[in-house]
């Protein structure tokens, strides 16, 4: 990802639609988090798991603690050999991959609902009182406050702190003083919102979002969009089931960029170009992953499915793990990492989708996708514990 150079060009707002477009949120929320999971008293029992053969030989290497998660949109940020994470309660701590020493840690002195960006110099999340709070060598650098909520963790990059908010605002601040740079105000009038992370990232020159089945490219310097391209179209009778967000966990391979909107499709795009290669319809909400032939997906049932990732073709599905609740996967060489509710870490075959091996974490389950630094598979349970694996 290439710096993004300074620059200011403030965009207008209008107040009045957007604190009423906040409350319809806030006063939906509930129900729609509620859409997202399987309710306990009619999910389907959990498909009993097979043998675990171990194909794949591979073992625990160290164990760390941070705290109990809570209910915080958790995206560990990967810089480098350091893995930082965050918890609702306010902790940001960074931990060496290699060993799970933990490399530093600061209190934000208050609860968090989403983090955590950065460039390895300035740290962003989000508060619970909708500020973006920097940290920079352990300590607060400075608050901003926000005009609406956001679950999205900040970008951080080029000197600028990115944030889109739950109502689909996009901010611009400066990295060394929260100063406001741009401000993109929503562009839609969905009533909804999704209390769930959505896309935020960079490839190249171009700031990426991705909001109401569209994934747009916008100019970081000024706020003003480059191009769309279209991943879903809202579909249903009603806002719950038109709600098509683009959701934040992503797979990208140079400017190939593929994606999950919420509860309708999976979807590659050409970043350089802001065309769509390909859009299948798919029934998700914890996001994809991939590498330079392949996108993985996880249906709202558990079902894995394989596509290509220049033609979006079928390559196969698993309902192996089906009803388990699984995070979304995480493709390394031949192996694809997935967690599961009950804290089963799933190795599979990336070819076939077959179980190479296992490991148990803690029943307080795993919701957060794994992920990888410094040749370690790393995966943090819903009680805060962080687990590194390796190859034997």
């Amino acid at each position: 990802m290439s710096a993004f150079s300074s620059s200011s060009s403030p965009f207008p707002r209008s107040p009045v639609r957007r604190a009423a477009r906040a409350l319809a949120m806030l006063a939906l929320a509930g129900q729609l988090a509620a859409c997202a999971m399987f309710s306990s008293s009619k999910a389907p029992k959990p498909r009993e798991l097979e043998p675990n053969e171990a194909r794949f030989a591979a073992s625990q290497v160290w164990t760390a603690q941070i705290g109990n998660l809570g209910n915080i949109e958790l995206q560990p940020l990967v810089h480098q050999l350091s893995v930082t994470l965050a918890t609702a309660s306010g902790t940001v701590v960074s931990l060496q991959p290699t060993t799970g020493e933990q490399l530093w840690q600061a209190r934000v002195g208050e609860r968090l609902v989403a983090g955590v960006g950065g460039d390895g110099q300035t740290f962003a999340v989000i508060s619970a009182r909708n500020e973006v709070v920097a940290l920079r060598d352990g300590q607060v650098l400075w608050r901003h406050a926000l005009p609406g909520r956001s679950f999205t963790p900040p970008l951080v990059a080029g000197g600028r702190v990115f944030v889109i908010t739950a109502e689909r605002a996009l901010l611009a601040l400066d990295a060394d003083n929260g100063a406001l740079i741009w401000d993109r105000p929503a562009d839609d009038e969905e009533s909804l919102a999704l209390q769930q992370a959505l896309l935020l990232t960079a490839v190249g020159d171009t700031l990426v979002a991705g909001f109401s089945g569209r994934v747009v490219g916008i100019d970081p310097d000024t706020g003003t969009l480059r191009w769309e391209a279209s991943v879903a179209v809202p579909r249903g009778i009603n806002d719950i089931e038109r709600l098509v967000d683009v959701v934040g966990h992503f797979s990208r391979e140079d400017s190939s960029l593929c994606v999950q909107a919420f509860q309708a499709a999976i979807g590659c795009v050409d970043a350089r170009s802001g065309s769509t290669s390909w859009s299948q319809r798919l029934n998700g909400a914890v996001g994809v992953h991939g590498d330079g032939q392949t996108v993985y997906s996880v249906d709202a049932t558990g079902r894995i499915q394989a596509w290509g990732r220049h033609d979006g073709h079928q390559q196969w599905l698993s309902d192996r793990l089906q009803y388990r609740q699984l995070t979304a996967p995480l493709r390394l060489g031949r192996v694809l990492a997935v967690g599961d509710a009950s804290g089963w870490l799933h190795l599979l075959e990336g070819s076939d989708g077959s179980p190479l091996n296992r490991f148990q974490t803690n029943r307080s389950g795993l919701r957060i996708a794994p992920v990888y630094a410094g040749n370690t598979l790393i995966a943090i349970s819903n009680n805060g514990t962080v687990y590194g694996f390796r190859p034997d």
